[in-house]
């Protein structure tokens, strides 16, 4: 896998606006800071509000884990144990309505009130959870006659059922990592698989296997496509660091990595990667920090001051 394959995301916009949010101060550093093989000369120097407008973050290098992984599709899907079906006890008429479709709801809230046909007491259905009311069949007036008034819905965990095709199916297993990725990289998670389909589907003849993922900030919406990515083995490295980190300048791959004069950057070599790690062969050590977040800013100084150089 080319690691220049794994950080394509639309960036072009953000340098714009990263770049306009601050005015960093370029300085070449003294001699003395090591192989020029390693590292270039200058640095970058930003303040910590120069940092925060331009959104960078920082990480340190570090053992890690580099996975082979087997690349699959899916789609995000309401977690079933984790909801309610409102129905009437006692059927009669529905008296008040209290919620409606995509309306919060917590554990005891009064639902609907219904009027028994035998006994005519009107009485309350409470919701049996927190959670979003995602169907409603119920208006003032009508009978219950058994049926579903509204759901309710707790999406704080959701599923996600993957598409194994049969080639790939013999991979699965309960208990599988799996990486998930919205369709636009925006959104990463992570979950378990929980259940794998005894059963293909006729339809695209694949093999449902589905992923626990949690949810708690409501960024995975029923309903959306996603990528997966499922572990099937995992390599221990020494250095490691996150692939958002990688910029190629002048055909070298460099990070930026944080020190007392400021960001330099450094020439590293890669070896073994994946879709969001990567392992350090030269030009880093365990401890240092580096830019994991936002670093084409720092890309764009250094552009910037050469620009101005060549004049």
């Amino acid at each position: 896998m080319n690691i220049y394959d794994t950080i394509k995301t639309p960036i072009i916009n953000a340098i714009f606006y990263a770049t306009i949010c601050f005015s960093a101060s370029v300085a070449h550093a003294e001699s003395g800071h090591g192989d020029e093989e390693d590292r270039e000369e200058g640095h970058i120097e930003l303040s910590q509000e120069q940092m925060k407008h331009a959104g960078i973050g920082l990480a340190q290098v570090g053992p890690g884990a580099i996975r082979e992984t087997l690349a699959v599709y899916g789609v995000i899907t309401s977690n079933a144990e984790q909801a309610q079906a409102v129905t009437a006890r006692f059927d009669g008429v529905i008296r008040t309505v209290n919620k409606t479709i995509g309306d919060n709801v917590r554990k005891g809230d009064v639902l609907v009130t219904v009027e028994a046909n035998e006994s005519l007491k009107t009485y309350p259905i409470y919701s049996a959870l927190n959670g979003v009311i995602s169907q409603r069949n119920a208006n003032i007036g009508e009978q219950t006659n058994g049926k579903t008034l509204l759901v309710v819905e707790d999406y704080s965990s959701v599923w996600v059922d993957l598409s194994v095709f049969p080639k790939d199916v013999a991979k699965l297993s309960l208990g599988q990592t799996v990486r998930i990725k919205s369709t636009n990289h925006a959104s990463t998670g992570e979950g378990k698989i929980i259940f794998i389909a005894t059963q293909g589907n006729p339809s695209n003849q694949a093999t449902t296997a589905r992923v626990l993922l949690n949810n708690v900030d409501n960024l995975w919406k029923p309903g959306l496509f996603v990528n997966a990515e499922i572990t099937q083995t995992e390599t221990a490295a020494a250095t490691v660091i996150n692939n958002k980190a990688v910029q190629l300048i002048e055909g070298e791959t460099v990070i930026f990595v944080k020190g007392d004069e400021g960001f330099e950057p450094r020439n590293i070599t890669l070896g073994r990667t994946d879709g969001e790690a990567s392992e350090v062969l030269r030009g880093l050590k365990v401890g240092e920090t580096y830019v994991i977040k936002n670093s084409f800013v720092l890309k764009s100084e250094m552009g910037k001051e050469d620009a101005e150089h060549g004049h």
